[in-house]
């Protein structure tokens, strides 16, 4: 499993700078993410109980994620074509060790991964407190529903 995080570094009164190099603030928040492989299920699941309770849906906008916490909310953003698309964590998983989200069909679909099946994402939480994330959520509860193909 491959996990990155960003650091905010801070530099003490004893640190040097050098000249023409700016020093962060203490203060600079420290923003988690992962990077690496992601794959979606879908058929197979479609209509059984997720880890908190509710039937799956291949077609709506949700995941599975090892640790984060039950009905948060992530955007997932594939790395090839750079769509990205936000998803309810609602299930545990995925079972293979070397990927860190298993996508809905949905949500597969949406990010362009639904034909290969298996790629390469940047999943980062909701964070209502930057303005632009959160108007790129906003706009998506507003987008047209558009029903699964052979549904």
């Amino acid at each position: 499993m491959t996990l990155s995080l960003t650091l905010g570094l801070t530099a003490s009164a004893n640190d040097s700078v050098p000249e023409g190099k700016q020093q962060q603030s203490p203060q600079a928040k420290r923003r988690w993410y992962q990077v690496g492989l992601a794959s979606w299920y879908g058929r197979h699941f479609q209509g059984k109980p997720t880890a908190n309770g509710e039937p799956y849906d291949m077609n709506g906008l949700t995941c599975a994620h090892r640790s984060l916490p039950l009905g948060s909310w992530i955007r997932v953003t594939n790395l090839r074509n750079r769509k990205s698309i936000f998803v309810r964590v609602n299930d545990r998983g995925p079972v293979p060790e070397e990927r860190i989200v298993d996508l809905s069909y949905g949500a597969a679909r949406a990010v362009g991964l639904a034909g290969s099946g298996i790629g390469r994402v940047k999943v980062e939480p909701l964070r209502p407190e930057d303005k632009e994330m959160a108007r790129e959520f906003v706009a998506q509860l507003h987008l047209p529903y558009i029903p699964a193909f052979g549904r």
